[in-house]
């Protein structure tokens, strides 16, 4: 099911929760299973159980779903991050348990605001054109010039450098509408 569709379920006037949740799990469970297993460092049980958790959250909340959202995806994997550091702190609060290894203690980097904004940034680079998503390839992301982009892509040098203008600008726009501000 596709975004209009899911819109479509948001704007109607009262919207079956069932429905939603729906398509919202059609639409959004393999991005945000893929984003959960890196916060919960490859554990797959329990990141499909939090996403499960997230799945039942939007179903509780339903009707504040935002309906001209272009992406949900930047609400749930938020929802899904809370449930995986309250998790994380239950489990620091009560006591160890006998059979639980050495290695499940040890402390891990939090690199969850770093996943979350690389979800939200390519989300962005999705609603981009083909051209400015090449464009910002070739010069930011394989840190080439913009002489060395001109060349890779057969294009005239002048070319790169407004593509890169605005490119960048779009690319901008599309991150405020996520919510990420400079």
């Amino acid at each position: 099911m596709g975004k209009p569709r899911l819109r479509h379920w948001l704007r109607r006037v009262r919207p079956d929760p069932d429905v939603i949740v729906s398509a919202l799990y059609q639409q959004y469970h393999r991005p945000l299973l893929a984003f959960v297993i890196r916060l919960t460092a490859g554990d797959r049980q329990w990141a499909e159980d939090v996403v499960q958790e997230t799945m039942i959250r939007a179903w509780r909340s339903a009707e504040r779903l935002d309906p001209e959202a272009t992406s949900l995806m930047p609400w749930l994997a938020t929802v899904a991050r809370r449930i995986v550091i309250d998790d994380r702190r239950r489990r620091e609060a009560r006591p160890q348990e006998s059979g639980d290894g050495p290695l499940a203690s040890l402390p891990v980097p939090d690199e969850m605001e770093g996943l979350l904004h690389q979800v939200v940034v390519s989300e962005a680079l999705k609603a981009l054109s083909p051209a400015h998503r090449e464009i910002l390839n070739e010069t930011i992301l394989r840190d080439r010039s913009v002489n060395d982009a001109a060349q890779t892509l057969g294009i005239p040098v002048g070319t790169v450098k407004s593509r890169v203008y605005y490119a960048v600008r779009a690319l901008r726009v599309a991150l405020e509408e996520r919510g990420v501000t400079a």
